[in-house]
């Protein structure tokens, strides 16, 4: 992995991102002391299901994967905006190639799955959405939370604590390595 550092890159949909899933692990990885980017469809304001306005800092197509320990995508509505679109597919691989941590919540581990990086893997996601994971050959579990190499998965906001925390704990280990 070239260069791990302290930030950790959150990807929203512009709009009808979970709040909750973008504010609590916010909040605990600047905690934690990593400073944290976010990056839309768009720059600019982008507005969550319960109304949270969070301003993204970069779009889609300034990413370069290699500046982050961690990449998140996510959940909500929104985030199936997502589910196959191109290049979401490839920052995900990419950075999974070069030992990055990734990592989705509630309907964006679909993403991840549509990316081919699920197959044979376990993995969880909103409910509702299970048998997108199947579909790719994801050995889906109804869990809260899944991690299975450098990817993490989580099932919705109610996880987003232990969400943040599972990739505090991979980013702080890969940060060891340096």
């Amino acid at each position: 992995m070239s260069g791990v550092n302290n930030a950790i890159l959150m990807i929203i949909a512009p709009n009808e991102f979970r709040d909750e899933e973008y504010l609590v692990p916010k909040d605990i990885f600047e905690s934690a002391e990593y400073h944290i980017v976010t990056a839309s469809t768009r720059t600019g304001e982008c507005i969550g299901k319960l109304g949270h306005v969070v301003i993204a800092e970069k779009t889609l197509q300034d990413i370069d994967v290699r500046e982050y320990c961690a990449i998140i995508f996510v959940g909500g509505k929104g985030s199936k905006g997502f589910w196959d679109d191109a290049l979401c597919h490839s920052i995900a691989r990419d950075a999974l190639s070069l030992g990055s941590i990734v990592a989705a919540i509630c309907s964006a581990p679909i993403i991840f799955a549509r990316a081919g990086l699920l197959a044979g893997k376990k993995a969880t996601c909103f409910s509702g959405d299970g048998e997108q994971l199947r579909l790719c050959n994801a050995i889906y579990n109804e869990s809260d939370i899944e991690i299975d190499g450098n990817v993490i998965t989580a099932d919705g906001p109610a996880s987003a604590e232990k969400f943040a925390q599972a990739v505090l704990g991979k980013c702080d280990t890969l940060k060891g390595r340096e």
